[in-house]
């Protein structure tokens, strides 16, 4: 492709995804995010993307496609990540949480700027149990954008992310393209937390916050014993990093260790609630390899078909 492909980043966040894109070649039309910690954070490593700091509610589509100069049925790649609290398993999980409403609003801007491709990440707690209903709901809705869609999940650690990070990637592409979407086959075995790092003396890794009780730390959510260091690391959450014993010590996770952890470059500058932005982050080398399948596997066939 001559000219780079372009994307829109919806629930941009602190720019897990816009570096995945970047990295990969794409070129970032616009950010939409409403946490003015993550715009902070956003507008710091990114200072060239527009980026639109409010309720995504209040975006129309025109406005939109006006902020990212482009038309109807221009853009490449319209990519979000709508917040997944309301679907987490470490949350209560509730089908009337707020939140898991906000795909509407990713659907109803999918519906107005009709992007070649969309692509939405999201949590397995919203395809376990219960909660299968509201995927196969969201499934729906976008398929009646126009779309073919298809979602499977993603484990961060087979695509050069050191942690155990699984996540719901849908992919579509719309319908008039005549092509079927389709994800990334792993492409590493899994990297130890001791490789990554390059941590010697340090004999075991757990979750950050619960209950002591003998063996480990556990909540209502997770039983948390002390994990191997030879394996990934667990998956990062935004309350507190997780707890390292190295030489009979306990200590926390640094911030550049998260990082590190979450695929994020030493040279990434972190602003305000740092360790809850990487918490919540796409690790920006699976979001890398995803862009890179996009690209090679369903905007490269469609250039051909035109």
């Amino acid at each position: 492709m001559v000219d780079k492909p372009t994307v829109i980043s919806l629930f941009a966040g602190y720019g897990g995804s816009s570096l995945g894109y970047q990295m990969a070649g794409f070129r970032e039309l616009l950010a939409v995010e409403w946490d003015n910690n993550a715009v902070e954070t956003f507008r710091l490593n990114f200072p060239d993307i527009s980026i639109y700091n409010g309720d995504i509610a209040k975006l129309s589509g025109e406005e939109c496609m006006k902020l990212a100069g482009i038309q109807k049925d221009e853009l490449d790649v319209l990519d979000g990540s709508p917040p997944c609290q309301g679907f987490s398993i470490a949350g209560k999980r509730r089908f009337t949480d707020p939140r898991n409403l906000l795909f509407q609003e990713y659907a109803r801007l999918l519906t107005d700027l009709q992007p070649k491709i969309f692509v939405m990440e999201n949590v397995t707690g919203m395809i376990k149990g219960y909660m299968k209903q509201v995927y196969l709901e969201i499934m729906r809705v976008l398929r009646g954008c126009g779309y073919k869609a298809k979602g499977e999940v993603l484990n961060a650690m087979y695509f050069n992310v050191p942690q155990s990070r699984e996540r719901v990637i849908i992919i579509g592409v719309r319908e008039d393209l005549g092509i079927e979407p389709s994800h990334p086959k792993p492409q590493t075995q899994a990297l130890g937390l001791k490789e990554a790092l390059g941590l010697k003396e340090a004999l075991g890794l757990r979750r950050g916050w619960g209950i002591r009780c003998g063996d480990g730390i556990k909540n209502k959510q997770f039983h948390n014993k002390w994990r191997s260091l030879d394996l990934p690391c667990m998956t990062l959450e935004k309350i507190r990093p997780p707890i390292l014993l190295q030489n009979g010590i306990e200590r926390d996770l640094t911030l550049s260790e998260c990082a590190k952890i979450a695929s994020f470059p030493d040279s990434f500058i972190w602003g305000k609630k740092a360790y809850q932005g990487i918490g919540n982050a796409v690790p920006p080398l699976l979001m890398k390899i995803i862009a890179e399948h996009i690209r090679d596997n369903i905007l490269d066939k469609a250039v051909k078909l035109d």
